[in-house]
């Protein structure tokens, strides 16, 4: 029974009450596991090309830049860095005054190897009146941590990580969003012009503003390049109600109902609002020093290529299909580029006539489509490509989490385990039609792919339900190509001590 407080909290965010329903109700139902036809691979459903067929595709995309087509960087950011800081946060409240882990005996071997060791070192100097070597020697190791983590330092247990220094330079250290601008002039620059998105969180916007603001004319200069930089927030009405072990809504102890952000699936409300014609979507830690960066280059501009080479042969075939003066051998020919290049493979297809063929070829082809780089599988956590089997029949590729995957399912255990390749989030999507008008990329979500996971609150256990994911079942209806990237392209935050890795030194 839900309270005139409710009603007026749902209002606030709007959500309405039908939504709230069904939200609860998926609670009881669950969602059904996906249906796999195998995983992706270089055998079937992952493009490794040629060095000439690289070559023509990074022409492609230097000529598109040249366009009027408006390009544009996505990058989500509002994730706290909180969890890369989880060893240091478990050193502060225990018992022992040194460091009594590997991982924190590493941290301190190498403390002057972090960027931001000189804005830690000036912190410590004005609130404990010690450098950070004097402490160490002091044995004063947890002032030293609380200076980094806490608001009286750097903050840094409490800052989003797009904002925290990553990597030294002789002129100065930067932060991930600086890295992201430097990334956008190489890759991104169309008509002198860099169109970045940063998703943030409603606390912290005021300081991505306020660097954005400082750096951006810095790199404007150095690169010649203008910037066009803005931010949005993921939107209240995406957040999911918390259910208890019964299934009934989660209320705070002052009987308040509990939401949660929907997780990265409801930024595809934030990428639909957005007005571009190609989008690069990649995470805000997976960035590298200058002198890391050329593999990153090569290699978006190799899969912006392959898009827009794609792209247009779909907008050819649309048209073809447009003016009804086809042959069945150019339908043919249809089939076997949606067969070979999309993906897209349907067990039904030799049944249909032709007057049904194109109507089924004028709903796969007329789709937003992304190219997805995926890497080798080395065994880092992460999803990875797949073949699965859609609600019509058809088989097409999709990323997927292995929370989506049967786990009392042996062959899907073993095709997710024998898997070769991985998603490092590495994308670039087309979001206009033939025409040039915008995709409702709301209408290709699919629902049924959301899950629910184990989470806590004041100590109470709860269900948390996850919206389907930004580059999984948000995007389950697109079009799909996945391209083997090197691993070099690669290379997150997730600890502290990964800063200390060759690839951020």
């Amino acid at each position: 029974m839900l309270t005139t407080q409710d009603m007026e909290l749902l209002k606030r965010k709007g959500i309405s009450e039908a939504q709230l329903n069904a939200q609860l109700e998926s609670f009881k139902t669950g969602f059904p596991y996906l249906k796999l036809a195998g995983a992706a691979s270089p055998k079937q459903g992952i493009t490794i090309p040629s060095q000439k067929e690289q070559d023509s595709y990074i022409k492609a995309w230097k000529k598109y830049l040249g366009r009027d087509g408006k390009v544009l960087k996505f990058v989500p950011a509002s994730g706290a860095a909180s969890r890369m800081f989880k060893d240091l946060f478990a050193f502060l409240d225990g018992e022992s005054e040194a460091p009594d882990t590997d991982f924190m005996r590493n941290f301190f071997a190498h403390i002057h190897s972090f960027a931001f060791f000189t804005a830690l070192n000036d912190a410590c100097v004005k609130n404990e009146g010690k450098d950070i070597d004097t402490l160490m020697n002091d044995g004063k190791y947890k002032a030293v941590v609380s200076n980094l983590l806490e608001d009286k330092g750097l903050n840094y247990g409490r800052l989003p990580k797009g904002l925290l220094l990553f990597h030294s330079y002789e002129d100065g250290p930067r932060t991930p969003v600086e890295e992201h601008l430097v990334e956008g002039a190489l890759y991104a620059a169309a008509n002198g012009t860099v169109n970045l998105h940063f998703t943030v969180s409603p606390e912290h916007r005021a300081l991505f503003e306020v660097l954005v603001r400082e750096k951006a004319p810095v790199y404007e200069q150095k690169f010649g390049v203008k910037y066009d930089i803005s931010f949005s927030e993921q939107k209240a009405s995406t957040d999911t109600v918390a259910a208890t072990a019964d299934n009934e809504p989660f209320r705070t102890a002052d009987g308040t109902l509990l939401f949660r952000p929907g997780g990265h699936g409801a930024l595809i409300e934030n990428l639909n609002d957005l007005d571009a014609d190609v989008v690069f979507i990649k995470n805000i830690d997976n960035v590298v020093p200058d002198r890391m960066k050329d593999d990153t280059v090569t290699y978006k501009q190799l899969i912006a290529g392959v898009l827009v080479t794609m792209q247009q042969k779909i907008f050819e075939y649309m048209e073809l299909l447009d003016s009804g003066e086809y042959t069945h051998a150019q339908l043919e020919g249809i089939i076997r580029f949606m067969r070979d290049d999309l993906g897209v493979r349907n067990p039904q297809i030799k049944y249909l006539e032709d007057a049904d063929l194109v109507i089924y070829m004028r709903s796969k082809l007329n789709r937003p489509i992304r190219v997805c780089g995926m890497v080798k599988n080395v065994g880092e956590p992460g999803g990875g490509p797949f073949l699965v089997y859609n609600p019509d029949g058809t088989i097409s590729l999709q990323i997927l989490e292995s929370s989506q995957i049967d786990k009392e399912n042996a062959d899907y255990v073993r095709m997710f385990k024998e898997g070769t390749h991985f998603n490092p989030v590495d994308l670039v999507c087309g979001l206009k039609d033939y025409k040039g008008e915008p995709f409702n990329l709301k209408q290709f979500v699919d629902p049924k792919t959301a899950f629910i996971s184990s989470k806590s609150k004041d100590g109470r256990e709860l269900k948390a339900l996850e919206l389907p994911g930004l580059w999984n079942g948000a995007m389950s209806d697109w079009n799909t190509i996945f391209v083997e990237v090197p691993l070099s392209t690669f290379n997150p935050v997730k600890t502290v001590n990964d800063l200390l890795r060759a690839e951020h030194q």
